[in-house]
């Protein structure tokens, strides 16, 4: 059993040194193979490796090659664009160079004309120079003066207006130191207005008579008209018939015929006979009546203001007043009312009250019969007070009323003043519409008249004249002159009572609106 072990082991120990060699080869071998494989492998990576370099560089390449191709893109882009604002600049500089040219050659050419023009003007200046020459040298040789004469003479009429003007300023301030003495005569006048007030009764040149029914125009008409020419012939009225219902209307101008023929026929209305025999008889009866009328007036004027001693053919002079109007003022009213203020005034300066009442109440007697006798009222009533024995004193008074004389007593001056107290009563008096707003446009037309002017009101019923000017043609300086010139003109066209006042505005305005 040994040997057999034994001779196992020594065929393995055999086999092991004959096997041993012959596995080393074989894994030499196969280690040379596997090394040849590896180096293949590693020949085989670095291969790779080497291409996937060369791809990574070839894409790192393109991807540079594309971004240099994106910025030169780009950079071609803006060079475009700076290429293109670089032209339109260069256009807009050639167009404004352009622009330059033609304004620099029209400048050139405008140099060209005003040249031309400034020698036309400098040889104009030339022409004009011998013509002042040649005119002064025949205005000279026309007017007989040299230029140092014509100098001497308008310095002259230049004096002659200051002259005037400085004894314009020399009144007015007299005036400003009369001015106590103004508002004493002031206190004086309305002390006496407010002491007496009379009414003033306004009255027409017709009459208006009532008639019961209008069967009665017929019966005042009469057969053929006899009736009414019969009266007509005997009073000197004309009565108007027409449709106004059971009324007839008496016109004439002279208010005291007008009368007579108003009571006439309302006495025949009343008695109902109407013949021309009856007519004739009521007209008489009229007169009589309009006669006692006539005298009650005046013996109640003289009353009333305490005035004795009077010829009776006056106080009937005075009663005839009470038929006459002035201006739609009742001249008998209104002369009793001039006693009586005048009476007043008097009183408060000491004068000769009797006198001035006397005076006041007759310097209206021309106008009682001036319908009937020629010449002013006031010559009527100087020759009818001298006839009837009144004193030269009171003759003056009336002579001087309306300054047809220069006043030269006191009682003069108080009748004037009475009498343009009592004319000028709220109401007193009446001016024709018509002549009144001539006057009034006339006034307005005449200051519009002149430059600079741009509007001109007439107020205060003519007495004050308001004037716009157009502050950018006339100035502060200028206003003084213009109001002067205005106020000449308008003493030199225009007729007016009292005194205009002239009275210019210069307004200057500017307009801003905040936001």
């Amino acid at each position: 059993m040994l040997p057999y072990i034994i001779t196992g082991v020594i065929c393995l120990l055999v086999g092991l040194a004959v096997g041993l060699p012959v596995g080393i080869q074989r894994r030499k071998a196969t280690a040379e193979r596997e090394i040849g494989s590896a180096e293949d492998e590693a020949k085989r990576i670095i291969n790779e490796a080497i291409k996937s370099a060369e791809n990574k560089k070839r894409e790192a390449l393109v991807e540079a090659k594309e971004e240099i191709l994106t910025a030169r893109n780009e950079y071609e882009q803006e060079v475009r664009e700076r290429r293109s604002d670089l032209q339109k600049q260069e256009r807009r500089l050639q167009q404004k160079e352009e622009n330059l040219d033609r304004k620099t050659e029209s400048i050139e050419k405008k140099e060209e004309v005003l040249a031309a023009r400034l020698n036309e003007l400098e040889e104009q200046r030339g022409e004009v120079e011998q013509i002042r020459h040649s005119q002064l040298e025949a205005l000279e040789r026309i007017s007989g003066f040299t230029a140092e004469e014509a100098k001497r003479y308008l310095l002259d009429q230049l004096e002659s207006e200051v002259t005037h003007e400085s004894a314009m300023k020399v009144k007015e301030i007299e005036a400003r130191f009369k001015e106590e003495a103004d508002t004493k005569a002031r206190e004086i006048i309305s002390l006496a207005i407010q002491r007496c007030a009379a009414d003033h009764v306004s009255e027409a040149t017709v009459s208006v008579v009532p008639l019961p029914n209008d069967e009665m125009k017929g019966r005042i008409i009469g057969r053929e008209g006899r009736n009414i020419r019969t009266l007509e012939t005997m009073t000197g009225v004309d009565l108007i018939i027409d449709d106004t219902p059971e009324a007839i209307t008496v016109s004439c101008f002279d208010p005291v015929r007008r009368e007579i023929a108003r009571i006439a026929l309302e006495k025949l209305i009343q008695d109902g006979r109407i013949h021309p025999a009856r007519i004739e008889e009521m007209v008489e009866k009229a007169k009589r009546e309009v006669d006692a009328t006539i005298k009650a007036e005046g013996e109640r004027a003289i009353f009333e203001t305490n005035v004795h001693g009077l010829h009776p053919e006056l106080v009937k002079l005075l009663g005839r007043m009470r038929y006459r109007t002035s201006y739609g003022q009742n001249v008998l009213n209104h002369s009793i009312e001039v006693s009586h203020v005048a009476g007043l005034l008097a009183a408060e300066i000491g004068a000769n009250v009797a006198e001035a009442k006397r005076a006041g109440l007759l310097h209206d007697l021309g106008k009682s019969i001036d319908h009937e006798v020629e010449g002013s009222h006031v010559q009527i009533g100087v020759e009818l007070a001298r006839k009837y024995r009144e004193s030269e004193a009171i003759v003056h008074a009336i002579e001087a009323h309306h300054n047809d004389v220069e006043p030269r007593t006191v009682v003069a001056c108080l009748v004037q003043a009475a009498d343009a107290i009592s004319a000028a009563r709220p109401g007193a008096r009446r001016e024709n519409l018509e002549n009144y707003i001539k006057r009034l446009e006339k006034l307005e037309e005449v200051t519009s008249s002149f430059p600079g002017v741009e509007k001109s009101y007439a107020i205060q019923a003519g007495r004050e004249v308001r004037i716009m000017v157009k502050p950018e043609e006339v100035s502060e300086d200028q206003m003084v002159l213009l109001a002067r010139d205005i106020a000449r003109k308008i003493e030199q066209e225009l007729e007016y009572p009292g005194q205009i006042k002239v009275h210019l505005l210069r307004e200057t305005k500017a307009i801003e609106y905040a936001k």
